[in-house]
C-alpha cells in the first residue's frame, strides 16, 4: 500500500466510523470516480489520482490539498507556475530550509505572509 492511499483510507475510515456516508462507493460519487478505482488508490494498486481529483478528495477528507498532493508525489499547478519564474531561487530556498526546524520554517513564512521583513 503507498503512503498516499494508506493515509487516504484512515482518513476516510476514520470519518466512516462517525458518519457512514464516508464509505468509499459514497466518497468515489462525491469526487467523481469509480468506487473500485478509489479502492485501488487505498490499497497502492494505482498511482495517486490527478490533481484535480486529489484536490476534491482532500476537500472531501477535511484535509489539507498541498498535504495530499505531497503525498501522491505531486505538486499544485499554482505553486509549479510560481517557482517557474523564480527557479533557481526556490531551488535554493527550499533546499536552504532541508534541515531548519519546524519551528524556524513557521517563523519565516509568518514573516514574509505578515510583510515583516
Amino acid at each position: 500500500m503507498t503512503h498516499f492511499g494508506e493515509y487516504v483510507r484512515t482518513c476516510r475510515e476514520r470519518l466512516r466510523a462517525a458518519d457512514p456516508r464516508f464509505s468509499v462507493r459514497q466518497v468515489a460519487a462525491r469526487i467523481d470516480v469509480e468506487p473500485a478505482y478509489l479502492s485501488k488508490v487505498e490499497r497502492g494498486e494505482v498511482a495517486p489520482p490527478s490533481e484535480a481529483t486529489t484536490v476534491k478528495l482532500a476537500a472531501e477528507l477535511g484535509e489539507d490539498p498541498d498535504m495530499l498532493l505531497a503525498l501522491a508525489g505531486k505538486v499544485s499547478s499554482d505553486l509549479q507556475e510560481i517557482i517557474k519564474k523564480r527557479p533557481r531561487l526556490f531551488a535554493d530556498l527550499i533546499r536552504a530550509l532541508k534541515a531548519a526546524p519546524d519551528k524556524a520554517v513557521l517563523r519565516l513564512v509568518r514573516e514574509v505572509r505578515d510583510g515583516n521583513w
